[in-house]
């Protein structure tokens, strides 16, 4: 499970909670089903309307990665790629190939068997490229499906604003002001309704979904950059440290600590 949509979650739960203790004379009286469901459909259906079928159904099974922890393996693409490093240094083709058999990553499998057959650096840095490119265009695709939901949810809930107060003036003029409670809370909901879904659930997605899309980019350059040295021949060792480069923690590159003053101008000053 992700930690941070854990914590994500119980934060937005207790901020409900308390809305509905406190703020109401009854809980009851935030739930509304037929303003909810005018959001809901509304959104699903404007959004099927937008996208092709097959992209909202693939974009649905995406919900499941914000709820667990994904790990790119990027250590584990580093030291493949050190370990194949010193095969094919050493000219040991045959031993590449087993290395390769066992390799979970099919970017990385590309790029050697490329390597392997003697392909020029820059075709095959072209094909890898067009490859980072196709997957951040899909992914990012698909986090904008849940930015397109976002604003379709507070439009679908102002329609049910609009629903709920032409219904609530309908019985203005009547004798009946029992029916004006419900209708007013039909169109007070739904916008309630609609900002919330956005701001709670499509937005919070989207932005995961995007920095999911970061993180696998940053590890697809990383094995880029590992066979562009495979395909020059350099030192595994080298090879080793500029892929190490890609995991470490640096500080500001340009603007680092203050450097303190040293301890012997310190006693002359004194």
């Amino acid at each position: 499970m992700n930690a941070s949509t854990m914590i994500g979650m119980v934060v937005s739960c207790l901020l409900l909670a308390s809305v509905l203790l406190f703020t109401a004379e009854t809980p009851e009286s935030f739930l509304n089903l037929p303003g909810l469901a005018i959001v809901l459909t509304g959104t699903l259906a404007a959004t099927f309307i937008s996208y092709p079928l097959r992209e909202v159904v693939r974009v649905i099974r995406l919900v499941g990665i914000v709820f667990r922890r994904e790990n790119t393996y990027t250590h584990d693409d580093i030291r493949e790629l050190v370990d194949i490093s010193r095969l094919w240094f050493k000219g040991d083709v045959r031993a590449v190939e087993r290395a390769l058999e066992g390799t979970r990553n099919p970017f990385l499998r590309t790029g050697v068997q490329l390597v392997i057959a003697n392909t020029k650096e820059e075709e095959i840095l072209d094909l890898l490229r067009w490859r980072i490119t196709r997957l951040k265009a899909r992914e990012r695709a698909e986090a904008h499906i849940f930015r397109t939901m976002a604003a379709y949810a507070p439009a679908f809930g102002m329609i049910g604003t609009l629903v709920g107060l032409v219904n609530m003036l309908e019985v203005m003029d009547t004798s009946d002001l029992a029916s004006i409670g419900p209708r007013m809370a039909v169109a007070l909901l739904t916008t309630f309704y609609g900002i919330l879904l956005a701001n709670l659930i499509f937005k919070p997605i989207a932005v995961k979904l995007e920095r999911r899309t970061e993180e696998r980019l940053i590890a697809m350059n990383m094995v880029l950059e590992g066979i562009s040295l495979i395909s020059k021949r350099r030192l595994p060792s080298f090879i080793e440290e500029t892929l190490n480069s890609f995991m470490a923690n640096h500080h500001d590159e340009i603007r680092g600590p203050a450097p303190t003053e040293p301890e012997s101008a310190m006693r002359t000053e004194a």
